[in-house]
C-alpha cells in the first residue's frame, strides 16, 4: 500500500507541475511583449525623442533619420506595447510617451545597462567622446550648482525648449552660441544641456565654451535623465 500511494502522490505532483507550467506561461508571455518590443534599437531611439515632448510621423523619421514608412510602423509596435499614446491635432497625428513611469522606466533600463555592458560605456565613449575632461554635472548636482551661482543653458531648439524645460535655464541653441556668447557673463560657471542621454550637441558646445575661455560643463544625460529623475520641469505638465 505505502509503494502504491508513494507512486500516486508522484503523479499528483508532477501533474500539479505540468498544470503550473501550463497556467504560468501565458503569463510570462504577457510579461515579454514589452520585451520584445524594447529589442530594436530604432524603437528605443523614438522613445527618447518622445521623451518630454510630442512629435509627429514626419519629424520623428527626419531626426531619427528612419525612413517615414519605417518609423510609422514602429509607432504601430510601440503603441500595441501602451508605451506611446498619440492624439489628433487638425490634421496631423502627435506622439509621445504614455506616461511619466514610461520615462523613469527608460531611465533605469539604460542606467543599469551602462552599469552592466562594458561594450556600451566603450560605444559611448567613442560616439561622444572622453567626457569626464569636461567635468560632468549630474542632474542632482545641478540645484546645488546654481544655487551657487551656475547658469544653466539649454542648447535645444526654442520649440523643445517651449515644452519643458530646466526651471531657471536660458534657451540659447547651439547654432547661435558664438553669436549670443556676450549675453553670458564673463566669469560665469556654465552649465549646458541637450535633450539626452546620448546627445553629442552640449558636449561640443562646452567644448567650444572652453575654447572661449569660459569656465563650462555639460549636464549627465540632458534634459531627458533630468527629467526621468523626478526634477523639476517648467512649465509643467498640463500649465
Amino acid at each position: 500500500m505505502s509503494e502504491l500511494k508513494q507512486r500516486l502522490n508522484t503523479e499528483q505532483l508532477n501533474t500539479q507541475q505540468l498544470n503550473t507550467q501550463q497556467l504560468s506561461a501565458p503569463i510570462y508571455a504577457e510579461l515579454s511583449r514589452v520585451g520584445k518590443v524594447l529589442a530594436s534599437p530604432l524603437r528605443l531611439r523614438l522613445l527618447d525623442l518622445l521623451d518630454g515632448r510630442e512629435r509627429t510621423v514626419e519629424q520623428l523619421s527626419q531626426e531619427s533619420g528612419i525612413p517615414f514608412k519605417n518609423t510609422s510602423a514602429q509607432l504601430q509596435q510601440l503603441r500595441s506595447a501602451h508605451l506611446i499614446s498619440s492624439r489628433k491635432d487638425g490634421k496631423r497625428v502627435l506622439y509621445r510617451l504614455a506616461d511619466d513611469e514610461v520615462a523613469q522606466f527608460l531611465g533605469v533600463f539604460q542606467e543599469f545597462t551602462e552599469r552592466r555592458l562594458a561594450d556600451l560605456r566603450s560605444v559611448i565613449d567613442d560616439q561622444l567622446g572622453d567626457l569626464s575632461e569636461l567635468e560632468p554635472v549630474t542632474a542632482d548636482e545641478l540645484t546645488t550648482r546654481v544655487g551657487g551661482g551656475a547658469l544653466v543653458i539649454d542648447v535645444r531648439p526654442s520649440d523643445d525648449y517651449a515644452m519643458g524645460h530646466v526651471p531657471g535655464a536660458l534657451s540659447l541653441p547651439s547654432g547661435q552660441l558664438l553669436s549670443r556668447l556676450g549675453e553670458l557673463p564673463d566669469d560665469a560657471e556654465i552649465i549646458a544641456y541637450c535633450h539626452g542621454p546620448f546627445c553629442v550637441t552640449s558636449a561640443a558646445c562646452v567644448r567650444l565654451l572652453r575654447e572661449q575661455n569660459r569656465h563650462a560643463h555639460h549636464l549627465v544625460g540632458g534634459f531627458t535623465r533630468w527629467h526621468r529623475t523626478g526634477h523639476p520641469v517648467h512649465p509643467e505638465a498640463g500649465s
